[in-house]
């Protein structure tokens, strides 16, 4: 486990290439563990990750990362779903591992996976999920897919908030909430405006908390107001505006600053953990495939990743990733080894 994870602080992603790895750097190795007859094979790492059990992997994961984060008051955890397209076998008829994951987008870290059944959905793990995970006075946000009664419920019993997105096919909810900005007074409204990657956008947050003209409300535990997002991109390069309303349901009050902030927030588990498990440790070209590998890797590389994220350092991830491999001091600052 500590060879694995101290190659993949490295930017080391292949079993083999681990193994030789710690073989080169074997003294700095045995300053943390005897290892008396020499680094793990690659063959004998394989057979670990493959044959160890994901749940309990990720309870002790959960319980590691609990202890290096930040409480921080209403802090967005966003919850999104990601398949590891390296992980199918159409020769077989396997299809991609898909698993939901965790983020606290304030504190940038990874806070638990569950892995999807490939007979279930999203909508049975995102529960198992909160059960892992320490989310008191938070805000759980999820997509339209995941909008559903038994999650609020859940949401409200581990004594969080929800901002929850909706649907045209969600039906009655939808189109309920659609309506009533269309006939009530707005309660609390705030706009927004951002510049970056060669657009400007921007958001106008609009909340509802009188919620007597919602009769499916009473369906959703916790729920308080209704919110409605009304945003215009501009782009740049081709002088073309984009614009798009989309709603949501939120057991907060009336306060459209926060909850649009929560909203943008949201999008950080695409943009922070997405992106940099694909690009920095390339999940998606991973072939692990035999056995629990795949979800155990991934495991591996959150834990990675959240060490570079909680360890301040100059340069990007690559950089840092790159100066672990050479530097002795470097990898031990990254992993808490002192």
């Amino acid at each position: 486990m500590f060879v694995a994870i101290a190659s993949s602080i490295c930017g080391i992603t292949e079993w083999d290439d681990m193994e030789e790895y710690c073989n080169e750097k074997i003294d700095w190795f045995r300053k943390y563990y005897p290892y008396k007859n020499g680094i793990p094979s690659h063959d004998t790492i394989s057979r670990l990750f493959a044959k160890l059990c994901p749940t309990e992997f990720c309870k002790y994961f959960t319980e590691w990362v609990q202890s290096i984060r930040q409480d921080i008051d209403k802090e967005v955890i966003a919850i999104d779903g990601k398949a590891v397209k390296g992980s199918a076998q159409k020769s077989k008829g396997i299809k991609s591992l898909y698993y939901v994951s965790a983020f606290a987008s304030e504190n940038e870290l990874v806070l638990g996976q569950e892995i999807v059944d490939e007979k279930s959905n999203e909508i049975t793990a995102v529960p198992k999920l909160l059960d892992l995970i320490e989310c008191k006075g938070t805000i759980i946000t999820v997509d339209a897919l995941n909008t559903q009664t038994r999650i609020a419920q859940k949401v409200i019993d581990k004594q969080a908030d929800y901002i929850f997105a909706l649907k045209g096919n969600q039906g009655e909810i939808f189109e309920e909430v659609k309506g009533r900005f269309l006939n009530q007074k707005i309660d609390s409204e705030c706009f927004s405006t951002d510049m970056g990657h060669g657009r400007v956008e921007t958001r106008k947050c609009s909340v509802i908390e009188d919620l007597r003209f919602i009769d499916s409300s009473v369906n959703w535990a916790g729920m308080k107001s209704v919110v409605k997002i009304e945003s215009s991109r501009y782009f740049k390069a081709t002088g073309k505006t984009e614009e798009e309303t989309r709603y949501y349901i939120s057991s907060l009050g009336a306060d459209a600053p926060l909850i649009n902030k929560s909203i943008r927030n949201h999008w950080s588990i695409e943009n922070k953990l997405h992106w940099m498990l694909d690009v920095s440790f390339r999940e998606d070209a991973s072939r692990k495939r035999k056995d629990n590998s795949t979800p155990n890797y991934g495991m591996i590389c959150k834990i990675a990743l959240n060490m570079l994220k909680k360890t301040p350092g100059k340069g990007s991830y690559k950089r840092r990733k790159f100066k672990a491999l050479i530097n002795d001091t470097e990898r031990e600052t990254l992993m808490g080894l002192f």
